[in-house]
C-alpha cells in the first residue's frame, strides 16, 4: 500500500522559508500527480500546489503563487515544496497526496486526492 510522510516543518519567522518534503513507500510516484494541501486550526483544508506526473506542469494557489514552489525528485521518490517570503497565514498542518492529475485552474478539490499522509507542521510567528 502507498504510504506518504511529510517533513521538514518547524518554526519559522516571517519571510523566512522551509522546504518540506513529501517521501513514498510502497510504491512509485512516477504516474501520479502530487497535491500540497494545508489545514490551519478552525478552518477548511485548502490546495496549495501540485505537480504532474506527465509534463511536470504545476499549480499553484493564488496565496501562495510566487512564494512557493513544487518539484519532483524522481530518483528519491520525493516531491519537495519550497516555501520562500513565508507568512503568517501561511500557518498550518501541510498535507502531501495522491491524485490523477492537476487543475488547470483553481480550486483543488480535496476530494480528488488520496493516500494522505500524517502532515507537518509550519508556524510562522516572531
Amino acid at each position: 500500500q502507498l504510504q506518504l510522510v511529510e517533513s521538514g516543518g518547524g518554526l519559522v519567522q516571517p519571510g523566512g522559508s522551509l522546504r518540506l518534503s513529501c517521501a513514498a513507500s510502497g510504491s512509485t510516484l512516477d504516474f501520479y500527480a502530487i497535491g500540497w494541501f494545508r489545514q490551519a486550526p478552525g478552518k477548511e483544508r485548502e490546495g496549495v500546489s501540485c505537480i504532474s506526473s506527465s509534463d511536470g506542469s504545476t499549480y499553484y494557489a493564488d496565496s501562495v503563487k510566487g512564494r512557493f514552489s513544487v518539484s519532483r525528485d524522481n530518483a528519491k521518490n520525493t516531491v519537495y515544496l519550497q516555501m520562500n517570503s513565508l507568512k503568517p497565514e501561511d500557518t498550518g498542518v501541510y498535507y502531501c497526496a495522491v491524485g490523477l492529475r492537476c487543475p488547470t485552474t483553481a480550486p483543488m478539490p480535496k476530494k480528488t486526492f488520496d493516500s494522505w499522509g500524517q502532515g507537518t507542521q509550519v508556524t510562522v510567528s516572531s
